[in-house]
């Protein structure tokens, strides 16, 4: 995979690897959600959210303050709210990640 880009969570339990390309695949104006879906089909990124530890990406969305413990209780949808986070913060500050 050529211009893999480290994304990490602001703990640093989480970490992912995307291209630019697909964060712009996973945030950009309008719904995102059937990209994100479609971004969680790949292999590589699919692999990468399956070894996350589920307590690690509930406590990363859980920082943000915008889900309840009902919501965290969902392992595929807080997938989905991670790699969408991480997508955002590669598209919005893309500098930061350089």
């Amino acid at each position: 995979m050529s211009d893999v880009i480290f994304w990490s969570s602001s703990s640093g339990r989480v970490e992912l690897q995307l291209t630019m390309s697909e964060a712009h695949r996973g945030y950009h104006p309008g719904d995102c959600e059937g990209d994100i879906v479609d971004l969680m089909r790949d292999p590589f990124v699919r692999g990468q959210l399956e070894s996350l530890d589920p307590a690690d990406v509930a406590d990363t969305l859980r920082e943000t303050g915008a889900w309840t413990e009902t919501h965290l209780a969902d392992r595929e949808a807080n997938l989905m709210r991670l790699l969408w986070i991480a997508c955002a913060d590669l598209v919005d500050d893309p500098d930061l990640y350089q």
